[in-house]
């Protein structure tokens, strides 16, 4: 069981940044897919962004120049620095771990955009 902790929520006014982190309690294999889903209220959860080892990062077309995906493998560990926030942005973010197989998620972190 793989547990998924993420942190870096906030409230920030549009235009600013805000970096979000997400740590896994074991190692993940590089080929799984690691990223980002945000789920605005009353709203379907959606992909933001996700990074698989070999792979272009995929982000969803609203953030696409705005948003940029990392990782790092030997701190298990996937970051989403997000700029130029937009208050339409305003979501609880989870951290993905995905496999063919199983997935994991995050309890979710809070970002709101609004002045």
């Amino acid at each position: 069981q793989v547990q998924l902790v993420e942190s870096g929520g906030d409230w920030v006014r549009p235009g600013g940044s805000l970096r979000l982190s997400c740590v896994a309690s074991q190692t993940i294999y590089s080929g799984y897919a690691m990223g980002w889903y945000r789920q605005a209220p009353g709203k379907e959860r959606v992909l933001v962004a996700t990074l698989r080892a070999g792979r272009d990062p995929t982000y969803a077309d609203s953030v696409r120049g705005r948003f940029t995906i990392s990782r790092d493998n030997a701190k298990n560990m996937v970051y989403l620095q997000m700029n130029s926030l937009k208050p339409e942005v305003t979501a609880v973010y989870f951290c993905y771990v995905k496999s063919d197989s199983m997935e994991y998620w995050g309890q979710g972190t809070r970002v709101t955009v609004s002045s």
